[in-house]
């Protein structure tokens, strides 16, 4: 194997960050400032910490932003077509064995993950696993073989949300009874403020 072919475990990070945060009055998510810094900055430097591999932020608006934290790429269908665009954007762009996904509103993802992730694929010998926080599927933060990208697209084609491909491949769970906080989706004004209110002590 060449020195500089990744090797079969190998696996590029997605940071989801191409939503509409209709919640949040249609600004862009991941740019919104906790503390001073972008939520996507919050997320890129715990990832950094869990892997060395690529990392790469779907993003549909303020690209160019965006790529000042690691590689963008955007969905290939118009409009705001939900995560599963998201997913095969990554997917179409990724040079690795392996994607991993997390979404760009939880800041800190809970450590670890992808390394349960990948231990679980391996002893599986599964194609596709998701996190499950204890209380239910955690659909985001999941590990995909890149050989799954056309299964994604005609998913995608058929108008599927994430949950439903998932459960289309047969998905393996893996159990992560992390700290609730650990799963925090930022998702309003107000949680912005309280999560502020909770990094300060």
């Amino acid at each position: 194997m060449s020195g500089n072919q990744p090797g079969p475990h190998a696996a590029t990070t997605a940071v989801l960050a191409g939503g509409a945060a209709s919640r949040m009055g249609g600004q862009d998510k991941g740019l919104l400032e906790l503390k001073g810094r972008p939520l996507v900055d919050w997320v890129i430097e715990t990832l950094k910490r869990e892997s060395n591999g690529p990392i790469l932020i779907v993003a549909n608006r303020n690209v160019s932003r965006y790529a000042q934290f690691a590689q963008t790429v955007s969905d290939t269908v118009p409009g705001y077509a939900g995560p599963l665009a998201g997913i095969c954007a990554a997917m179409a762009a990724c040079r690795t064995p392996w994607l991993f996904t997390v979404p760009v509103d939880c800041v800190i993802p809970p450590p670890g993950l992808l390394r349960e992730l990948q231990r679980a694929a391996r002893l599986h010998g599964a194609r596709a696993v998701v996190a499950h926080d204890g209380r239910r599927r955690q659909p985001l933060f999941a590990l995909y073989s890149t050989e799954l990208g056309n299964s994604c697209t005609l998913a995608l084609e058929r108008a599927q949300g994430v949950s439903r491909w998932q459960d289309s491949l047969g998905i393996v769970e893996v159990g992560l009874a992390n700290s609730q906080a650990e799963w925090v989706n930022l998702n309003s004004a107000e949680e912005f403020s309280a999560y502020e209110k909770a990094l300060d002590g």
